[in-house]
């Protein structure tokens, strides 16, 4: 039988337990035919010689903002700051290249990497006649000006009280710095955004996914809330992809606050429309649910104080009354929704394992499970109750590597035991994806891979080296892992006969090399469906 391709000569690590290693695999009309000898008989219109490059399943990252991740690009560049003499330079030299009364968005800003906080006066002085809002590379907090800070306090949910996100001075004066759901008071002025920027933003992240090896991402939070870009925002994926230039598969969460409609005991979008619908090129996930905040901005709900002199009275706190977030998701639940439900300190886990659990109660196993976002600090006996619960908990180990030092300072030295584990989750018996929060951190999966398998910090210290898992458990996350996490185990995550053709070439092997060198592997092509989406040696012909 003739087939579509047959890729010989190369060291493909099939993920698949029962035969993991081979030299060929075959591909016809976006398929996995077979490996070795399951293709004799077979011939090929395409044969390609890989001259020994290693062959993986396509790289999955379950947590990504792929709209945010591609507006970021062609936003002002924060990521350079380091104090705030830095911050104003760069927003007085933006601000000289545009109109008077428009707009200034910034991106990446490291608000806890600043040697010194911002100052309101000297951010107006920068740019004195637009309108601020620098965005925070954690997403959950931005600073605007006076400017913004004078149309925003004529807002109907415009409040200073604790708790409502406008972050006050010990004066009790406004400081420009907006956390969590006070964003939507800043971004309501200048939001929706047009749907071909939407578009171009998924062009733009889709082709980095590409380069780095992705064919699958699930975009967390689209839609709604202080997360999304426009209530039709759907429609932009939909448009890109009938263009051809969406370049991975996407599964994008609709934001709770996105569905609209109420029914008896449910919740959920007009229509009925619920997790699952649509395709393997592109299909709703689940729900996403904000329980608490940020670990970096010491908003995340935790049982326990942060550490730290600036912290050490604060909490953190939940989005919501803990009783209105449980019977939100529940309605959700019962409307067939899965839940995904950010949730970073121990306190928030705690709500949404129960919450969860109360679910599967209800309702039985959803065929895409029910997901917890995060982790920042998770007990060990929440670990347990996750895995019995059939929970899947996505870590960002890259978290650690980018903001581990600071992460620490606010937990201490025993909640840092179990920040953000894997291995832990692995010895539960839960499934541990992969995922990278991009943009909040870099996302490139082989170096999320290295993060892993090192847990080192910024400054090379190690952060609860004990939760460290192995190149190939961590290479398994990124695809049998985030396969079953995003129920698509049957079809996904592994090299062999009839699951879908995507596939990761690489110049060399990430369970092998050494572990300093995995996140700077060449991807030498990534085929999705059995057709190139990158490939700029043409090494596929």
């Amino acid at each position: 039988m003739m087939i579509d391709t047959i890729l010989r000569n190369g060291r493909i690590l099939t993920c698949d337990g029962a035969y993991p290693n081979a030299q060929r695999i075959g591909l016809h009309r976006g398929r996995i035919v077979g490996v070795d000898a399951q293709l004799e008989g077979y011939t090929a219109q395409r044969n390609v010689d890989l001259d020994g490059a290693v062959i993986v399943p396509g790289f999955n990252d379950v947590h990504a903002h792929s709209v945010w991740f591609g507006l970021s690009m062609s936003e002002l560049d924060l990521s350079a700051a380091r104090t705030a003499q830095d911050l104003y330079g760069l927003v007085a030299a933006a601000a000289a290249t545009l109109p008077e009364g428009q707009w200034l968005i910034g991106a990446n800003l490291e608000l806890l990497n600043l040697a010194t906080e911002p100052d309101l006066a000297q951010l107006d002085a920068a740019a004195p006649k637009h309108n601020l809002f620098l965005k925070s590379n954690s997403g959950h907090s931005a600073l605007v000006n006076s400017l913004v800070l004078e149309q925003i306090r004529r807002a109907p949910g415009y409040s200073t009280a604790p708790g409502s996100g406008v972050v006050l001075d010990a004066r009790g004066q406004e400081t420009g710095l907006l956390e969590e759901n006070a964003l939507r008071l800043a971004q309501e002025l200048f939001m929706p955004y047009p749907l071909d920027r939407i578009e171009d933003a998924l062009e733009r992240a889709t082709a980095v996914y590409a380069s780095e090896g992705l064919t699958s991402v699930t975009d967390a939070g689209i839609a709604g809330g202080w997360i999304g870009n426009s209530p039709i925002e759907f429609a932009a994926y939909q448009n890109v992809l009938d263009r051809g230039t969406l370049r991975t598969r996407m599964s994008p969460m609709i934001t709770l606050d996105a569905l609209n409609l109420q029914t008896a005991g449910g919740r959920t979008l007009q229509g009925g429309i619920r997790t699952g619908l649509g395709d393997d090129r592109l299909r709703l996930g689940p729900v996403k649910i904000f329980t608490d905040g940020s670990l970096l901005g010491a908003t995340a709900a935790m049982t326990e104080p942060y550490c730290g002199c600036d912290h050490g009275s604060n909490s953190g706190y939940l989005q919501a009354d803990a009783q209105q977030l449980t019977g939100a998701a529940l309605a959700a639940a019962a409307s067939g929704w899965s839940l995904a439900l950010h949730a970073i300190g121990d306190a928030a886990v705690e709500l949404a394992i129960e919450t969860i659990a109360e679910a599967r109660t209800r309702h039985g196993a959803p065929r895409i499970p029910h997901r917890i976002e995060h982790g920042g600090y998770v007990r060990p006996d929440q670990i347990a109750r996750i895995a019995a619960n059939g929970i899947v908990l996505v870590p960002q180990p890259h978290f650690i590597n980018a903001f581990g030092d600071g992460m620490r300072e606010l937990l201490g030295e025993d909640r840092t035991r179990y920040s953000y584990p894997v291995r832990s989750l692995l010895d539960a018996g839960a499934v541990l994806p992969g995922s990278s929060d991009r943009p909040v951190a870099e996302g490139r999966p082989l170096r999320v891979m290295q993060s892993f398998v090192e847990r080192t910090t910024s400054s090379g210290a190690q952060y609860a080296p004990e939760e460290r898992i192995s190149a190939t458990e961590a290479l398994r996350a990124y695809t049998v892992g985030s396969a079953a996490a995003t129920g698509t185990a049957d079809r996904l995550g592994q090299l062999r006969p009839d699951f879908l053709a995507d596939l990761t070439i690489l110049a060399e092997d990430p369970t092998t090399i050494e572990t300093s060198r995995i996140g700077s592997i060449e991807v030498l092509a990534t085929v999705l469906g059995g057709e190139a989406t990158h490939d700029p040696r043409q090494l596929l012909g």
